[in-house]
C-alpha cells in the first residue's frame, strides 16, 4: 500500500508517495516505467530513459525486470542512458554501467545498440562530449533543441546530491547535456546529466530509503532549498519522490 500526500508540502510541484517498505517502493515505481514505456513505445515515439547506480539500483532494477514480464513491457525496444556515471572501465565494480548491465540489461535481453553508456575509462570531457552527442542522436528533442528523455531514475544521498550534482557544485545555469564534474565522495571524477536535461525530462522518479537520507529529503522541499536535489525540484513543474522510512508523521500516514 502506499499514501501519496501533497497538502502539506511546501513544494506544489512534487508528488511525495510514502510506502511501508523497500519492496513496495521499488515495485510502485517499476510499475509506473513500465506503464509509461508501453505508452511511448505503443504511439510510435522513441523512447530513452536515464538509470542511476547508488544503493537503490539493484531492488528497483529486480523490481523492473519482475514488473515487465509479468505485463509484457517492451524493455528490449527502449534506449538506455545513464544520470552519471564514475571514471572507471566498465567492469570496475563503481561501475554505474556495470551494474545495470547485469541486473537488468542482459536479463531483459536488451540489444548491445540500444544501451548507450558513459564512457567513463576516456579523459572525462572526451566522455562528456561523446555522451552528450549519443544522447543528441537518439533522443526527442524540445524547442529549444534539448534532448528529452521519457523516464530518469535517481537516488538521493546524505547530502542531497542527485545524479553527480553535489552540494559545493553550484553550476546550474549551463547549456551542458552531460558534464565532468569532481566530487566530495569517492570515486572523485564523475560524469554527470546537468540541471537543464534533468529539467526537461517527461518523468522524473527520486527513490528515497533509509531515516539517514530524512533531514536532506526536508530542506530539499523548502522553497529556497540548496540542495541538489532542490535546486532541480524548482526546475521541475513536477517530480514524483517515492520514498520509505525517511518523513516523519506530520508529513501524511505511513500504510
Amino acid at each position: 500500500m502506499q499514501i501519496q500526500t501533497t497538502g502539506n508540502n511546501p513544494n506544489p510541484g512534487v508528488v511525495e508517495r510514502r510506502f511501508p517498505d523497500l519492496g513496495a517502493l521499488v515495485q510502485a515505481a517499476a510499475k509506473d516505467w513500465c506503464i509509461a514505456i508501453e505508452g511511448t513505445v505503443d504511439a510510435g515515439d522513441p523512447c530513452c530513459v536515464a538509470l542511476s547506480g547508488g544503493r537503490m539500483a539493484q531492488p528497483f532494477f529486480n523490481a523492473l525486470l519482475e514488473t515487465a514480464h509479468r505485463r509484457h513491457t517492451p524493455l528490449a525496444l527502449t534506449h538506455y542512458f545513464w544520470a552519471d556515471e564514475r571514471c572507471v572501465p566498465p567492469t570496475d565494480p563503481e561501475s554505474n554501467y556495470a551494474a545495470a548491465l547485469q541486473f537488468l540489461l542482459v536479463p531483459a535481453g536488451v540489444p548491445p545498440r540500444q544501451v548507450h553508456r558513459i564512457q567513463g575509462e576516456r579523459p572525462p570531457p572526451e566522455a562528456a562530449q561523446t555522451a552528450s552527442q549519443e544522447l543528441l542522436q537518439w533522443a526527442p528533442r524540445n524547442a529549444a533543441g534539448r534532448p528529452v528523455l521519457e523516464l530518469v531514475f535517481l537516488g538521493m544521498g546524505e547530502d542531497g546530491h542527485v545524479a553527480s550534482l553535489f552540494p559545493e557544485d553550484h553550476t546550474v545555469a549551463t547549456e551542458a547535456i552531460y558534464r565532468p564534474v569532481t566530487a566530495s565522495k569517492p570515486p572523485p571524477e564523475r560524469i554527470t546529466l546537468d540541471y537543464p536535461v534533468l529539467a526537461e525530462a517527461r518523468q522524473v522518479h527520486v527513490l528515497i530509503s533509509g531515516e539517514s537520507k530524512r533531514a536532506a529529503l526536508l530542506a530539499s522541499l523548502q522553497p529556497d532549498a540548496a540542495t541538489p536535489l532542490g535546486r532541480l525540484l524548482r526546475l521541475r513543474a513536477q517530480t514524483h519522490i517515492l520514498m520509505e522510512g525517511v518523513l516523519p508523521g506530520k508529513m501524511g500516514p505511513r500504510c
